[in-house]
């Protein structure tokens, strides 16, 4: 009984990291930053190590359910992403209020400058949403497919595999989004769609050790065999 509560537990922890990692996310897309591991490199005339803030906690919610995945299973996995949706809609509609309601003349933060730094939100998180809701829902299907094909075997496998394809769905659905909207000029497309996928890869290259150690430490904790899955109501 006690192992069940803590089980819970747990999950319901994973949830929680995972929903704010997704609309933090989604808040703070708008400020791009540079990294030049190779020295600066140009594609097309655009930078390609050239990314959105919004980046980097995104690469979390993967971890996460993979790591939901291998323990509790396809479903809940599944319900994690529909509770990230529901999430991310009721955040769209808090901005739309709070962008809606007159700022006061002493207010520190006016009218103008909240638009500016959330007017764009909603076309954000529609976009975000669409790719987010093709790209996890992919991924949970490919981990489960490798993870069966193998018979729990090679963990490493599934994990990159799943995440790498659905990184990739995921960048390319939200910039094609982004461009169309022409929040984003369509001449950065190729730069932040290449500088995108191949910070997502090395992301999902470093998170395998992690996803390793948690996968370990669970299944030391809940004595669970090798491919094994914890059963949540």
């Amino acid at each position: 009984m006690q192992q069940h509560k803590t089980a819970y537990q747990l999950y319901l922890y994973l949830a929680a990291l995972f929903i704010t990692s997704l609309v933090v996310s989604n808040l703070i897309f708008q400020k791009f930053f540079y990294w030049y591991p190779f020295g600066e490199v140009t594609l097309f005339g655009a930078g390609i190590f050239e990314i959105s803030v919004g980046i980097l906690p995104y690469p979390v919610t993967f971890l996460i359910t993979d790591l939901i995945s291998e323990i509790y299973g396809k479903k809940k996995a599944n319900q994690v992403v529909t509770a990230g949706i529901f999430a991310s809609l009721f955040s769209l509609l808090i901005i739309y209020v709070s962008a809606a309601v007159p700022a006061t003349p002493w207010s520190p933060i006016g009218d103008e400058r909240f638009t500016e730094v959330f007017g764009r939100t909603v076309l954000a998180v529609l976009a975000s949403m669409l790719a987010y809701l093709a790209a996890q829902y992919i991924d949970i299907h490919i981990y489960h497919f490798w993870k069966n094909y193998t018979g729990g075997r090679h963990l490493w496998l599934r994990n990159n595999c799943s995440t790498i394809s659905s990184q990739v769905i995921d960048t390319l659905t939200v910039l094609l989004l982004l461009c169309s909207f022409d929040v984003i000029a369509w001449e950065r497309f190729t730069g932040l769609f290449v500088g995108g996928v191949l910070f997502k890869m090395l992301i999902a290259l470093l998170d395998t050790p992690f996803l390793y150690f948690f996968v370990y430490i669970i299944r030391k904790k809940f004595r669970l065999g090798p491919g094994e899955e914890i059963r949540l109501p």
